[in-house]
C-alpha cells in the first residue's frame, strides 16, 4: 500500500524500491546540494536518483552519508540510483562508467543502475554491460530511461534479462499511456522524471482547484496522481521545507474522477529531449 514514504513497489526481481524519492538533475555539486540530499533522507526519503551526467554524483555522496546518520539508518535501507551517459555506452566503457559513478558516491553498489537514453546502435551493447553487473551482484537492479515502446523491443532481441525500470518523462501533459500500460503488461516499472514539468503546471487553474478541495498543493495532487497510477516518482527540491512538503501526499487520495479531469489535461507535450529524435 502507498500509505507512508517509505512504501515500496516490488521489480520484477523482487527488489524492493521506494515509490518516492528525490531527485538532483540541474542541482550542482557543493553544500546545497549536500544539505538536499541530507535533508531528505532525514526526513524519510528513503531513494535518492543521480546520473552521471549531472555532475554531481560526489556530491550526492557527501550528502548520503550525514543523511544516513541522521536518520539512524543503515546504507541497505537506502535506494541509490545513477545512469550511464551516451558517451560511455559501449560494453568496457559502461562497466567503467559504472565504477567511475560508484568511486565518486564512495559507494560499494549501486540499487539500480540506468541506461540513460537509447541511443541508436549502442544502447544493446550497454545493455549487456549492465547484464553482467547484475548477474556479478555489482547493482541490485538495472533499467533503462526515455525508452519507447520500440527501443523495449529491439532491446530484448538480444537481452537476455528484462529491464525492471523504465524511467521517463511524465507529468499531466505528457501522460505517455501506450507506454505506461506497455510497461505495466510487461513488468516494468514505470518511473516518473519530471514530474512537475519543471514548475509549468503550478498555477494551473484546474489543478489549482482540484488543490484546493483537498487541502493540498497543486505539486501534492500531480505526484499523488504520479502514486495512484502506478508510476514511481523522483520530484526535485534542494530547500528542505519543500522537500518535506513534496511528501506529504500519503494522508489523502484523489477520487476516480479527479484522476480523470488531471490525465485529460495530456497534450503529448515534453519539456524534456523526445527520445526518437535527439542529438546528444
Amino acid at each position: 500500500m502507498m500509505n507512508h514514504l517509505q512504501a515500496t513497489t516490488t521489480l520484477h526481481n523482487g527488489v524492493e524500491m521506494p515509490w518516492f524519492g528525490l531527485g538532483v538533475f540541474k542541482v550542482e555539486e557543493g553544500e546545497e546540494l549536500e544539505q538536499a540530499v541530507a535533508s531528505a533522507i532525514k526526513n524519510g526519503y528513503r531513494s535518492i536518483d543521480t546520473a552521471a551526467i549531472y555532475g554531481n554524483e560526489a556530491g550526492v555522496g557527501r550528502g548520503i552519508k550525514p543523511g544516513l546518520q541522521q536518520a539512524g539508518i543503515s546504507r541497505e535501507q537506502l535506494f541509490v540510483t545513477s545512469k550511464v551517459w551516451n558517451a560511455d555506452l559501449g560494453y568496457e566503457e559502461t562497466l567503467a562508467a559504472y565504477q567511475a559513478s560508484l568511486d565518486k558516491l564512495e559507494l560499494e553498489y549501486l540499487d539500480l543502475y540506468l541506461i540513460h537514453w537509447p541511443v541508436d546502435g549502442k544502447f544493446s551493447e550497454a545493455w549487456r554491460a549492465l547484464e553482467t553487473l547484475y548477474k556479478e551482484e555489482k547493482v541490485r537492479a538495472i533499467g533503462v530511461s526515455n525508452f519507447q515502446i520500440h527501443h523495449i523491443e529491439h532491446l530484448m532481441k538480444t537481452a537476455e534479462i528484462k529491464p525492471m525500470i523504465n524511467q521517463v518523462e511524465y507529468h499531466p501533459r505528457l501522460t505517455q499511456e501506450e507506454l505506461r500500460a506497455y510497461c505495466a503488461q510487461n513488468g516494468i516499472q514505470l518511473e516518473a522524471w519530471s514530474p512537475l514539468m519543471q514548475g509549468q503546471l503550478l498555477d494551473h487553474p484546474l489543478l489549482q482547484k482540484i488543490a484546493d478541495s483537498y487541502s493540498k498543493s497543486v505539486a501534492q495532487v500531480i505526484l499523488r496522481w504520479d502514486l495512484q497510477n502506478g508510476v514511481v516518482t523522483i520530484p526535485k527540491s534542494t530547500k528542505e521545507t519543500r522537500i518535506i512538503a513534496n511528501a506529504d501526499v500519503f494522508d489523502f487520495e484523489l477520487s476516480a474522477e479527479d484522476m480523470a479531469r488531471i490525465s485529460g489535461l495530456n497534450e503529448n507535450h515534453r519539456v524534456g529531449p523526445d527520445p526518437d529524435n535527439f542529438d546528444f
